[in-house]
């Protein structure tokens, strides 16, 4: 019996057509141009159906709302497919991949997210593999995890990253290597591969839109311009540090903010600019006073993971102890544990 695979399209620039003012997402027009797609329709197929989100988006505009839409659609729809294909912008796709295998709990089918560099109605789109890919490894069944798809490569969606802005192979995975790789055969890294963590059915955990942001340091920072936005309201910080996580810190003017920050309860989880290698707090003397004002490390997280797992957790109603200690656990396979 074939496999049935659900194809969500949310936007992005696979489906957009041109207009007036550029290239835009339009509804109702995305079936027709899979229509154009003789390989779809092959005997080697999975059946597949079509569900078109409303309304269509640039992914630069997903919010937390999307993300939740998102899964909503995957959870009601989850008995009826053997897996899921989402189709997404570039832009923001790793953080909705980030999201989505959070807020998926106990799932145990494929869902994958793809896209393009080239609308499909171009000439040259590289959504056309893309697709057929993502549904031939989406039928198959070998990773049942949330994952990204893209320029022959399965990386895991926690993991990955848009590392290119107009390259065919737009997305990387820094510090995990990829699930599958696809040549003239789909190849599975079966030991990159995770068992699914299954304790029952799958269950929808919906993510609240707190407040949350995200902090670059780079030489020259003036810190105190920061002052204003640590107030009580602000529950989450990712602050990319440089390193391992090193911190600049002129005329101490950093650390009264970051104990600032959690006199108010506000959590600092640090990641690395770099984008390979770990954070490791407390290495290093400029990194010393991060642990001391008890910043939580992001380990070999990236950003986008940093900031999906802080919904998350916040998301959960966990006290902050709780959220302290769950970011530096390996949740989804998104960290690599300290030893």
């Amino acid at each position: 019996m074939k496999k049935r695979i659900c194809i969500l399209y949310t936007g992005g620039t696979i489906g957009m057509m041109p207009g007036e003012q550029g290239y835009a997402p339009k509804p109702g027009c995305f079936a027709g141009g899979l229509a154009a797609i003789p390989e779809l329709t092959s005997p080697d197929m999975p059946d597949w159906e079509l569900v078109e989100m409303d309304p269509l988006l640039d992914s630069s505009n997903i919010t937390v709302h999307e993300w939740c839409a998102i899964g909503q659609a995957i959870a009601d729809r989850y008995h009826q497919f053997d897996g899921f294909v989402v189709l997404h912008g570039t832009d923001t796709m790793a953080y909705t991949a980030s999201a989505l295998s959070f807020m998926l709990e106990n799932l145990d089918k494929p869902v994958v997210l793809t896209g393009s560099q080239i609308p499909l109605c171009q000439l040259r789109s590289d959504g056309r593999d893309n697709l057929i890919t993502s549904l031939l490894i989406a039928a198959e069944g070998v990773v049942n995890e949330v994952s990204l798809y893209f320029g022959g490569q399965l990386l895991r969606g926690n993991r990955a990253v848009k590392s290119s802005a107009d390259g065919l192979q737009a997305f990387s995975s820094p510090n995990y290597p990829p699930l599958a790789t696809a040549g003239v055969d789909i190849r599975y890294n079966k030991s990159a591969i995770g068992a699914p963590r299954v304790n029952g059915p799958l269950q929808l955990a919906k993510l609240e839109n707190v407040p949350i942001g995200v902090l670059k340091v780079f030489p020259g920072i003036q810190f105190e311009l920061f002052d204003s936005i640590l107030t009580e309201k602000l529950q989450g910080i990712v602050l990319e540090t440089f390193g391992a996580g090193n911190i600049p810190d002129y005329d101490g003017a950093l650390l009264p903010l970051i104990q600032k920050a959690f006199a108010h309860g506000t959590i600092l989880t640090v990641c690395s600019q770099c984008p390979q290698g770990a954070v490791h707090i407390g290495t290093y003397a400029t990194s010393s006073g991060l642990k001391a004002a008890g910043a939580v490390s992001g380990l070999d997280m990236t950003t986008e993971a940093a900031v999906a797992k802080l919904y998350y957790l916040f998301s959960k109603g966990y006290d902050r102890d709780t959220i302290k200690h769950w970011m530096e656990q390996d949740l989804r396979g998104e960290l690599t544990s300290a030893r």
